[in-house]
């Protein structure tokens, strides 16, 4: 009998949901077939058959988390048979896929594969507030334990109505008001501008459902990206800085040879070009390539630059990894690759890890310029703006003239932990320079 544990779907990922089986207890499968897909906070990830036999056991059911090496199923290896095994990429019938329940802790010493499901930032909250996760009652998608349901165990509150704390008396606010103003006041800070309000004290107003309302539940995808986003705007203070880049040599010097690389199967995007001057000016300005600790930060050696994609299930950031030892084409290539697999659904947890730069191209229509949000851990994250043709004056043997140009606004959001305006400030320039210059070996 071999038994399939839960493989290690990438360097941080410690735990996957078992999202879908593909095959039935009774199956006799190949070698390298799907037996299952898993879910983790990067990627979702297929886990094939390590030899061929009968699907002796499925041990956990769709919806558990399973930490690495947790029981996933056994094969009998040496089962001889032939029956209709489950399609691959497809789901097996309802009426026919096992029902079986998590082992229960202390069962065959896989207890952690029954592990209630959550995200990592919800076991850290609940490791925090002293909340055991197995005594909370998710009210999550498939019973998930979000960040509200422990909060609520942790201040005794009932899953269903959570409780509300009434609001203080006029004379207790008005009190908790001077204090505040007293120790405000004695710090040197600014005193709160509305008497009898401190900080917390601003509610959401409940929303009242109303004829043509459509609610949308968050996705899978979309819940961790809101998660990521909240928490970068609270760890990093963002600052944004725009140039002007004028991409008239760069456009001569992609027109020049785009049919070259088209013939070789590449796109030479200005994607391409951009990323590989970020490259350039990565090593030049280590400090953007890297990530805070606890109180001090580490410049990282590799550098795996990130590149946002937009999949069917939303945006996703996949890396070049070691992209400062690739060429121009090479970068392209690595796109090109990236994007496919992306949108085919093939990207793997390896794939989306240890990103240490982020270049975003959010597209082509309307996007003059915006700030993004700062992909943790990184420092840094570069954004493209539209490419528009506009009047710009050329400086040629001392003399101005007018000239039509492709034009292109870059911002860049970085952390002012550790990067200071100056910095920021050179890193930018050196990337505009070398788009403005077309200056790059093809």
């Amino acid at each position: 009998m071999v038994d399939v544990r839960m493989p290690q779907l990438g360097e941080s990922v410690l735990e996957g949901t078992v999202s879908r089986w593909l095959v039935r207890e009774g199956d006799f499968v190949k070698r390298e077939q799907p037996l299952l897909e898993v879910a983790t906070d990067k990627a979702d990830t297929e886990i094939p058959a390590p030899t061929a036999g009968r699907v002796a056991r499925i041990a956990v059911a769709e919806g558990t988390v399973v930490a690495k090496e947790g029981l996933l199923c056994q094969i009998d290896e040496t089962a001889q048979g032939e029956s209709q095994p489950a399609a691959q990429g497809g789901a097996a019938p309802a009426e026919a896929r096992p029902a079986a329940p998590a082992p229960a802790p202390g069962s065959n010493g896989h207890e952690e594969s029954a592990r209630p499901l959550s995200s990592p930032s919800t076991k850290k909250l609940a490791l925090e507030a002293g909340v055991d996760l197995r005594n909370v009652q998710g009210t999550g998608d498939r019973g998930r334990i979000t960040h509200d349901d422990v909060l609520r165990a942790a201040h005794g509150a009932p899953a269903a109505a959570p409780a509300r704390p009434a609001a203080p008396p006029p004379a207790a606010a008005a009190t908790q008001a001077a204090e505040l103003s007293q120790l405000i006041q004695a710090s040197g800070g600014f005193v709160p501008p509305v008497p009898g309000v401190g900080f917390g004290a601003y509610k959401v107003p409940p929303y009242t459902p109303k004829p043509g309302d459509k609610v949308v539940p968050f996705s899978r995808r979309r819940r961790i990206t809101a998660d990521h986003m909240v928490y970068s705007k609270v760890t990093s203070p963002h600052v944004v800085t725009v140039a002007e880049v004028d991409l008239h040599e760069t456009s001569k010097l992609r027109d020049a040879h785009k049919d070259e690389f088209k013939k070789s199967g590449v796109s030479l995007t200005f994607l391409s070009f951009i990323c590989a001057a970020a490259v350039r000016a990565l090593r030049e300005h280590p400090e953007f390539n890297a990530r805070v600790l606890e109180n001090s930060y580490v410049v990282l050696r590799d550098v795996n630059l990130g590149v946002a994609v937009d999949t069917p299930g939303g945006l996703i950031v996949p890396s070049i990894k070691h992209a400062d030892e690739l060429s121009l084409r090479g970068i392209a290539r690595s796109i090109d690759e990236l994007a496919g697999r992306a949108k085919s659904g093939k990207i793997t947890a390896d794939d989306l890890a240890n990103t240490t730069f982020t270049v975003s191209n959010p597209g082509l229509k309307g996007n003059l310029f915006g700030g993004a949000i700062i992909s943790q851990p990184n420092v840094g994250i570069l954004r493209m703006g539209e490419i528009k043709k506009r009047v710009v004056v050329v400086t040629k043997d001392k003399e101005d003239s007018i000239a039509i140009h492709p034009v292109m606004f870059l911002a860049l959001s970085y952390d002012h932990r550790i990067i200071d305006g100056v910095l920021a400030n050179s890193f930018l320039w050196r990337v505009t320079d070398i788009l403005t210059r077309g200056e790059f070996e093809v």
